[in-house]
């Protein structure tokens, strides 16, 4: 099961040593996600983490980035995913993107590495941001797209997603979650990923 880190929309203290730190444990995927953020902001942002961690970043915005210091991936917002053509991607690059209702998911027809979908659960990080499924329906949708013949995208949870709930996003079909406000709303942001990690094994 897969398990991705996006970083939160601000910046807050030490966040590169301990985005570091945390890849460092083991993380697979950071997402960085600064959606008002410069091309120059971004772009120091990325020097403050170790080089050999840039293989596992993928970039939310200024996606020609990624392709200039090789990074991971590329990731499109809704905006972005309708916007023009798709970025350029160097081999082995991912490219992602957001899906927010069942019907996205079911239609679209573009490849991705994997996609996310959300809210599942009542936001941690924003407010007045609720669940907008059930898991039955979660588990019956996700059911049904892996039996559709040919491409079928590899589907994130994401939303509200914390250590408790994890054992019900593996049940529901999910291929992995992504966090937000369970790790940067921890006062000990390596001990919660610690946590997540753990129970996903």
């Amino acid at each position: 099961m897969r398990l991705v880190l996006i970083s939160p929309p601000q910046a807050v203290a030490n966040e590169t040593h301990l985005a570091s730190e945390l890849l460092d444990q083991g993380l697979a995927r950071f997402h960085v996600r600064k959606p008002t953020w410069s091309r120059a902001e971004v772009t120091a942002y990325l020097a403050d983490l170790p080089a050999h961690h840039y293989p596992r970043l993928v970039l939310h915005s200024h996606h020609s980035l990624a392709a200039e210091l090789g990074l991971g991936g590329v990731h499109l917002t809704a905006a972005s995913r309708h916007r023009g053509p798709r970025p350029t991607l160097q081999p082995g690059q991912t490219l992602s993107t957001s899906f927010h209702t069942l019907a996205e998911i079911r239609q679209h027809r573009r490849r991705y590495d994997y996609v996310f979908l959300s809210p599942i659960f009542d936001s941690l990080s924003k407010s007045d941001y609720p669940a907008a499924f059930t898991l039955t329906e979660i588990t019956a949708a996700l059911g049904q797209l892996r039996r559709r013949a040919g491409y079928a995208p590899q589907v994130l949870a994401l939303g509200g997603v914390e250590a408790a709930r994890l054992p019900a996003v593996q049940q529901a079909g999910f291929a992995g979650a992504a966090v937000l406000g369970a790790v940067w709303q921890s006062p000990d942001p390596v001990a919660a990923f610690r946590e997540l990690q753990s129970i996903i094994g």
